[in-house]
């Protein structure tokens, strides 16, 4: 089995070790998510700024769990919010294709995931909230049909699919809600699974389990029996909550300008984020191609053994006969006391060509053994090298179409660079032409005074003549 056992310097990532690299690009703990309105915000955390009383260091586990902790609960109100909206808005029963609902499970998942303690298995650990919700139908009586059909369902071979069946069959329910907060009250039973400072041990699990009321009000049907469940990618999609840059007019010009800022920002740093990923995951991708070649080396040594091994046992059994033929014609010719030595000699050694033939046969099933072990191995090998490739594939769809928002910001930007230019022009021409009204009124005035004093001096003189005329 040490022939099979990989070396600690040649990684072999699973699918779990994809997912985890893909939430260590969501989380973002170097940014804090918060919503303006009922829109997606981020902040830098070195530019947010420090109130008097001491905060800890951005590197304490704490701090950063808060923070994860703070920007899920702000994506679980944007996704369940928007979720309800647009099913509204939709007015028919949603399938798995809705990208709202996508989304909602995405975020759920990344919920139930935080904080959870790490269970070592045979390909490294593992993180599943499976765990968790198989405790809701002692809970719940109502929740043990919902567990035994996740159960039985024939295409689901890892915990983390049939927690994302359960999460879809407890919203067709209408249930969900109901389930997650007779979970988050026992807290007892969820520190087996979960950190102290994890996210369904916190206030914040209860809010979302709050906000998750809402989710009743619409209607959900998903067909599960050909759905691939475990291999998909959960990532929070950004792009659906970021704010519209022409939402805004007139005297918000500046609101909407900073706003597309931050969003270009965060778009940046997003796709820097995602390159990482991209090259992490092609690394990881050439040291499983490298463990492969090496695992298909020591296979072929491991085929010449067997056969050098059947040989030597095939020379053994030839030995064996040739030395038995040769005992009995010698003691046809010789006499009893030296046939009774030779006999011995001979049953002597063939005792120990026959342990030797036994050994080689031991041997022999080990190797065998083994061989079937490495095509195994091999097996498992290849299909993680599949989905690595899928995996990588989405993410660059992805990092396109992050480039392509970033392009469509930019142009948006300079669009309303165009704009607050062309209002500064006319607000110039405007404070002229006040001005110029200014200048008009006050010369009004003045010939306003003058007639008013033509006016007195002609009745002075009307006056005079009628008291002439008189």
């Amino acid at each position: 089995m040490s022939a099979l056992t990989p070396q600690s310097d040649m990684p072999t990532p699973t699918t779990d070790k994809i997912t985890q690299a893909a939430m260590e690009t969501i989380y973002l703990c170097k940014f804090r998510v918060s919503m303006d309105g009922e829109w997606l915000c981020l902040r830098e955390l070195d530019d947010i700024s420090l109130t008097p009383d001491p905060e800890p260091t951005h590197e304490d586990p704490n701090y950063l769990m808060a923070n994860e902790r703070m920007n899920l609960m702000n994506m679980a109100k944007l996704s369940i919010k928007g979720l309800i909206e647009s099913a509204l808005n939709l007015g028919r029963t949603l399938d798995s294709d809705y990208a709202p609902l996508q989304q909602f499970f995405v975020v759920m998942e990344h919920c139930l995931k935080h904080g959870l303690k790490a269970k070592k298995t045979f390909l490294g650990q593992n993180k599943s909230f499976w765990g968790p919700l198989e405790l809701v139908e002692k809970l719940v009586p109502e929740a043990a049909e919902i567990t035994a059909s996740v159960k039985d369902l024939p295409g689901l071979k890892t915990p983390v699919g049939r927690g994302r069946a359960w999460l879809r069959l407890a919203l067709m329910q209408k249930k969900l809600s109901e389930y997650m907060k007779a979970l988050i009250n026992r807290k007892d039973l969820l520190s087996e699974f979960y950190e102290p400072n994890a996210l369904m041990m916190e206030e914040e699990g209860a809010i979302i389990a709050g906000l998750l009321v809402g989710l009743n009000v619409i209607d959900a049907n998903f067909c599960m029996k050909g759905e691939d469940l475990d291999s998909q990618v959960g990532v929070i999609d950004f792009s659906m909550y970021l704010k519209d840059g022409n939402s805004t007019k007139g005297s918000e010009g500046d609101g909407q300008i900073t706003a597309i800022l931050d969003q270009k920002n965060y778009v940046e740093e997003l796709n820097r984020h995602l390159s990482a990923t991209v090259n992490n995951l092609q690394a990881k991708v050439d040291a499983l191609e490298k463990s492969n070649t090496k695992l298909t080396e020591e296979l072929a040594v491991a085929n010449n053994r067997i056969i050098t091994l059947q040989e030597e046992m095939e020379r053994v059994k030839e030995e064996s006969s040739y030395i038995l033929e040769s005992n009995r014609k010698v003691g046809v010719s010789k006499d009893r006391t030296a046939d009774g030595h030779a006999l011995t000699e001979a049953r002597k050694q063939l005792k120990e060509e026959t342990q030797l033939r036994l050994d080689v046969e031991k041997e022999l099933e080990m190797q065998i053994g083994m061989r079937q072990e490495m095509e195994l191995a091999m097996k498992m090998l290849e299909k993680d090298v599949c989905e690595k490739q899928d995996a990588l594939v989405a993410l660059r769809q992805q990092l396109d179409d992050l480039r392509a928002l970033k392009h469509e910001l930019s142009f948006k930007l300079q669009s309303s660079d165009m704009g607050v230019k062309q209002k500064s022009e006319l607000n110039s021409r405007l404070e002229e032409k006040t001005n110029q009204m200014a200048a008009t009124i006050k010369q009004l005035e003045q010939s306003e005074k003058d007639l008013v004093k033509q006016a007195k001096t002609l009745n002075s003189a009307a006056n005079k003549l009628m008291q002439k005329h008189h």
